[in-house]
């Protein structure tokens, strides 16, 4: 996997976020000039079905780079899902050849909700973008 933040371009980029789950993975669209993120839709697909409404979306926006968010309990210790969601971001990497950057996603889902998202999922993603895109250098 790439190093943690930065782009091998200075020219604008797109990317695609994912805030991974068993059942549902939001998704959000972000690029490098506005550093900014909105929440793009939530897939609603599990295992190996869910890579198809990616690949559209991969498709239609023709992202640089995708970022997952990965899941720790609050100490920062691992658990199932964070094994999962890197599972995940290997995959992603596999069958599309894009870059793949993880980010700590403590919180993402319970500060979408906060904040009164209609798809939280989708909000969770956008999050974690903004996280990454305000980490960049």
């Amino acid at each position: 996997m790439p190093e943690p933040f930065g782009l091998a371009s200075s020219a604008p980029q797109t990317l695609l976020a994912f805030d991974y789950g068993l059942k549902r993975t939001g998704v959000a669209v972000g690029n490098t000039l506005t550093r900014a993120a909105q929440a793009l839709t939530t897939v609603a697909a599990e295992g190996e079905a869910r890579f198809a409404p990616i690949a559209k979306l991969i498709a239609e926006w023709q992202p640089a780079a995708l970022v997952v968010g990965v899941p720790f309990h609050p100490d920062g210790a691992e658990h199932d899902n964070t094994r999962r969601a890197r599972r995940f971001a290997r995959q992603l990497h596999g069958r599309f050849g894009l870059p793949v950057f993880e980010v700590d996603e403590r919180y993402s889902t319970t500060e979408a909700l906060a904040d009164g998202a209609k798809d939280a999922d989708a909000a969770a993603a956008a999050i974690l973008l903004n996280q990454h895109l305000r980490a960049l250098p």
